[in-house]
């Protein structure tokens, strides 16, 4: 019986093996870098052993460092939960020689899954439908688009789509380099790209006396970067004669290679020919297998009611499956929540998270048996922590189950409307107009939904010059903040100042806004607003109780104070909650969301960077820097430099055609957000 577990990994996969371990009895133990010190993980484990450094290199993806950890804190198990080394053949071996008990598959399952190349091959031999690899020296335009992956990781990394033909060198050699960075193997290959095409995987659960489970498949289709976003079970709109082979060649491929404990085989499930809008009776074709737990196994087991951490732990210890898995019911869907920006190619954010509270939570990191709805919280930060520049800026996992499809997604929407995140910028305005888009309402989903409505739901495109916006520019409301953004932008400046009038003393304070002896001047207040990036300056004039507002005809206010105000608007009563942090202050209403930064009157001229100066969009570390040096001329859009930030690599192209006057980024240079990397003067008119 194992009686300590220490969990391989940080933030939410650590916490949620965490809730299952103390609920079997099971002692933890968390290990962390020097910038998850004071992270939950680290805080709600029995014990915790310091990994010195903060890089991923240095910390999470040392197996000996890990092994040493389970050994000091005495531990005699170890879960790798998901990423790092979950997927690490090595290091299961390093645990088990160690006398230490791998919760996961044998080593030779995960060994058998890590190359790409040599899973197909597996796979082809099981019966498994498979795309046939292309030679990258003899792929034609017809076979195009092809799309370049990684044979080793995953999570997007190495992976590129390849559209035309003189350009597949150049892809190939930037994802060898990138996967060659990121994994350590710089192995890639060609295979056909599916347009259209939906992300289906399905779920299995095996145990070491030959009975695999099919929990059911789940449509992961809405992804950014080749990364999900969203992701359900059961998947909408599949055909049976579709979910049937997919099911029994998961299973297949799960026998192919004596699996055991819980993993993933991933599928599209292309088009059918001619019917671009109808993936759902397609073609099923294996992409891999994760030999790991998933990032969105929360939706089988609310549809469930199974622990999937539970069972991997109890496998591991030796105990049979029962002869069949439990009948799914109902609907789940996951949204995750990212610190990013989709409005500006979904730049991560990093800073201070001062609050994260989703409404309506009936369970985290938990399954909730028996409940025919509920909603679901897994967060692997939480409020006063840092949100740094090392890891996946993943906040946490929303889920939403229920007895239909339509009620778990309206259940979910409502709760990300409402939920109130205080800190850096995140995709939850994207999540909420994805799940109320009407496409997604009628199931009609494939690879392609984020791109094809980038305009409907606020997606900007990827990359980016760095340049400053010039002033009034506005990333996600064109020209400045929207009507309702308005509103809640006058909020924040009613509560500022009834803010101020409360912390005053003296015969003075008499009224909100205080004592003024010339009434018919308007008080005034800028902010800029996030995502967008827009200022806007606010002017009212409150008189007796009555209050004038440029841009707000028909509005009267009910009542203001530091935290919340009532408006009248056209005759409908409307309440915004306002939270101030310092200079930053978020306003939360049931219709709008908005992170202000209240600014000064006037603009320090010390801040003002030099014309056509390119800052960093986030914090990060510079990994590569083009040919072009200083004097150079470059082009509109030629790449000049490229960023790593939270797992993810950001071009920095240069935003005119013009000379580069000054290049200050170097290759591993740490750069925070607005560092000036480069300048790049225009070049004047003829």
């Amino acid at each position: 019986m194992i009686r300590s577990v220490l969990v391989a990994n940080r933030g939410e996969i650590a916490r949620r093996i965490f809730r299952s371990c103390r609920e079997a009895g099971i002692a933890t133990v968390a290990v962390f870098s020097d910038a998850d010190a004071d992270a939950a993980h680290v805080r709600e484990a029995d014990a915790a052993v310091r990994l010195p450094g903060s890089a991923p290199a240095d910390t999470y993806l040392r197996a000996d460092l890990l092994v040493a950890a389970a050994r000091a804190a005495g531990a005699d198990a170890v879960h790798p939960g998901y990423g790092f080394l979950s997927e690490s053949a090595e290091f299961a071996r390093a645990v088990t020689a160690a006398g230490l008990v791998w919760i996961g598959p044998p080593a030779e399952a995960v060994a058998a899954m890590g190359s790409k190349t040599r899973a197909k091959e597996l796979m082809a031999a099981a019966g498994v439908p498979l795309f046939a690899a292309l030679d990258p020296a003899a792929v034609t335009a017809a076979e195009l688009p092809v799309l370049v992956k990684a044979a080793a990781g995953g999570g997007g990394r190495g992976m590129r789509v390849v559209r035309e033909l003189a350009l597949l060198q150049r892809e190939l050699a930037a994802a060898r380099a990138e996967a060659a960075a990121a994994f350590g193997d710089g192995e890639v290959f060609v295979e056909p790209y599916a347009e259209g095409a939906r992300h289906i995987e399905v779920q299995v659960l095996a145990d070491r006396h030959g009975t695999v489970w099919v929990l059911g498949e789940r449509d992961c289709s809405l992804q950014r970067r080749h990364q999900k976003v969203i992701e359900e079970t059961p998947a909408p709109g599949l055909a049976e004669e579709v979910r049937r082979t997919l099911h029994e060649a998961a299973a297949r491929a799960a026998r192919a290679i004596g699996y055991t404990g819980a993993g993933t085989v991933e599928f599209l499930v292309t088009a059918p020919a001619g019917d671009s809008a109808s993936p759902g009776s397609g073609q099923p074709c294996f992409l891999e297998m994760n030999t790991r737990l998933q990032v969105e196994h929360p939706v089988t087991e609310c549809v469930t009611g199974l622990d999937l951490v539970a069972w991997q732990i109890r496998i591991a210890e030796g105990e049979a499956l029962p002869p069949r898995p439990p009948e799914p019911h109902g609907h789940a869907v996951e949204a995750r929540l990212y610190a990013e920006d989709p409005a500006r190619g979904w730049q991560p954010q990093a800073g201070p998270l001062y609050l994260l509270d989703v409404p309506g939570v009936d369970t985290e990191f938990a399954v909730a048996p028996g409940r025919p709805a509920g909603l679901r919280l897994d967060a692997g930060v939480t409020g006063g922590e840092e949100i740094g520049v090392h890891y996946d800026p993943m906040l946490a996992k929303v889920i939403a189950w229920a007895p239909t499809r339509a009620e778990a997604v309206r259940r979910l929407a409502h709760a990300l409307e409402r939920a109130r995140l205080h800190g850096p910028a995140t995709n939850r305005g994207l999540l909420v107009r994805a799940l109320l888009h009407p496409e997604f309402a009628a199931g009609r989903l494939d690879t392609g939904f984020l791109d094809r409505h980038a305009d409907a739901l606020g997606v900007g495109r990827a990359g980016g010059s760095g340049e400053e916006p010039s002033e009034g520019a506005s990333g996600g409301s064109p020209g400045g903040p929207s009507p309702a953004e308005r509103f809640a932008v006058l909020a924040a400046a009613l509560a500022d100042a009834a803010r101020r009038t409360a912390s005053a003393t003296g015969p003075v304070a008499v009224r909100l806004g205080g004592w003024r002896n010339v009434p018919s001047q308007p008080q005034t207040k800028r902010f800029r607003g996030e995502p967008g990036g827009w200022e806007h300056e606010v002017r009212y004039l409150l008189h007796r109780g009555v209050l004038s507002a440029d841009e707000y005809p028909g509005l009267a206010l009910v009542s203001a104070a530091a935290d919340r105000v009532v408006l009248d608007i056209a005759g409908v009563r409307r309440s915004f909650g306002v939270t101030a942090y310092a200079e930053r202050v978020f306003v939360d209403a049931p219709f709008v969301s908005l992170a202000l930064t209240a600014l000064p009157r006037f603009t320090d001229p010390r801040d003002r960077a030099v014309p056509g100066s390119l800052r960093a969009p986030m914090p990060g570390t510079v990994i590569r820097v083009g040919e072009s040096r200083a004097g150079d001329r470059v082009a509109a859009g030629q790449p000049l430099l490229w960023l790593e930030a939270m797992k993810m690599e950001h071009v920095i192209t240069a935003p005119v055609t013009g000379t580069l006057t000054e290049l200050t980024a170097e290759v591993g240079r740490q750069v925070e957000v607005g560092a000036v990397l480069a300048v790049v003067k225009e070049e004047s008119g003829p």
